[in-house]
């Protein structure tokens, strides 16, 4: 019996380790979502509508939405109603090695008239409202055993003092605000179902310990009656999620490379006669840019992906000229513009999201073959 115990636990050990070895050298995007509070945390409540209950409810749609698209993985600082300190939730994102940190939340003020989303990056901002916003996520660290102990040097109360502590935000900061950039982008598509507030900073504790691109998104307002409800209904929180995942796709996109995940960005015009291409036809436009391409890098801004062939012609994109295509895995990629200058990229990126190509993002090719932003900006 003990050697048949001790079989057992050999085979499941090696099952673990394999399985870990596996995870760890994933390639994938990895995107941490932290459902805020938890357990005996509450969060804010209002008239039943209960902050850690509405912030799992949309970490849970996110990441159904991410699953679904290849090449992702989706870690959860919690999936269920239990407690997580705020280390902890950092912690869990930086083993898993996570590409970015996005920790969802909802706001509360005494003048129930406040409204609207907000989406902080990590930072020593001073206004007033900003501290305020850090001050009241921070205080979760009071419902932690030993936490004078775990935080010593750092007071909940006083945010300012976490500038005395080591900070890593600058070496991620630009990716951060870019990140919380789509995510209100992505909010403001909501029109009148929900007003977007802003990037922000503020010195949020969870985010000062997690060590990747990181943002923390306050959905809307729960002491607001009107906002409130749809915060805790589920049309409301489906809106919110789409928009989420949205903005994570467009980033992961223009960092990462697409990985499958253009479809989103599919918006040309469908006025004009599309007719499908059959799967062994490869326009000459392919062979134009791939040859062009070889050259050297050049950055992009991918349009969209679709199966139909779409002339290229300004009215059929929105008034944008230069526009070009290839034709890969049996889709037909749409691209508008062509630099080998970053800025003038943004540029470009910035001026189709003008447009209404909000899920536009950048590519770079070097050598005729694709590499991500990030490799290309090095």
């Amino acid at each position: 019996m003990y050697i048949l115990n001790k079989i057992k636990f050999y085979f499941a050990f090696l099952i673990i380790m394999l399985s870990f070895e596996s995870y760890g050298q994933s390639n994938n995007f990895k995107v941490a979502l932290d459902a805020g509070h938890g357990a005996h945390d509450f969060g804010a409540v209002y008239s039943g509508r209960i902050e850690k209950n509405i912030a799992l409810a949309i970490v849970l749609k996110v990441g159904k939405i991410l699953e679904s698209y290849p090449q992702i993985d989706v870690i959860y600082t919690r999936k269920t109603d239990v407690f997580v300190g705020l280390v902890e939730r950092a912690n869990i994102a930086n083993r898993a090695d996570a590409s970015i940190f996005v920790s969802i939340h909802c706001n509360a003020n005494k003048n129930t008239a406040a409204d609207g989303t907000e989406t902080y990056v990590m930072g020593m901002n001073k206004i007033a409202s900003n501290l305020e916003a850090a001050k009241k996520e921070n205080s979760v660290i009071t419902l932690e055993k030993d936490y004078k102990q775990k935080y010593e040097g750092f007071d909940p109360n006083s945010p300012e003092t976490m500038i005395g502590m080591t900070l890593m935000q600058e070496e991620y900061l630009e990716n951060s605000i870019s990140l919380a950039s789509k995510v209100e982008d992505a909010f403001a598509l909501l029109g009148k179902k929900l007003r977007h507030g802003g990037v922000k900073q503020a010195p949020f504790m969870v985010l000062h310990k997690a060590y990747m691109p990181r943002v923390l998104i306050e959905t809307g307002f729960v002491s607001n009656t009107v906002e409130g409800e749809l915060l805790n209904s589920e049309e409301g929180q489906n809106d919110i999620a789409k928009a989420i995942a949205e903005a994570i796709i467009s980033y992961k996109g223009e960092y990462f490379g697409d990985g499958g995940a253009e479809t989103f960005g599919e918006k040309p015009s469908q006025k004009i006669n599309e007719n499908p291409v059959k799967s062994n036809e490869t326009p000459e436009i392919n062979k134009t840019i791939i040859k062009k391409d070889t050259i050297g890098s050049i950055y992009k801004v991918q349009l969209s992906a679709s199966k139909k062939k779409i002339a290229l012609e300004p009215k059929n994109f929105k008034g944008l000229k230069n526009v070009s295509m290839i034709y890969e895995d049996q889709i037909y990629k749409y691209f508008f513009g062509e630099t080998t200058d970053y800025n003038e990229a943004k540029n470009q990126l910035s001026e189709a999201k003008s447009k209404g190509y909000d899920s536009a993002f950048l590519i770079a090719l070097k050598n005729g073959k694709k590499i991500s932003v990030q490799e290309a900006i090095k």
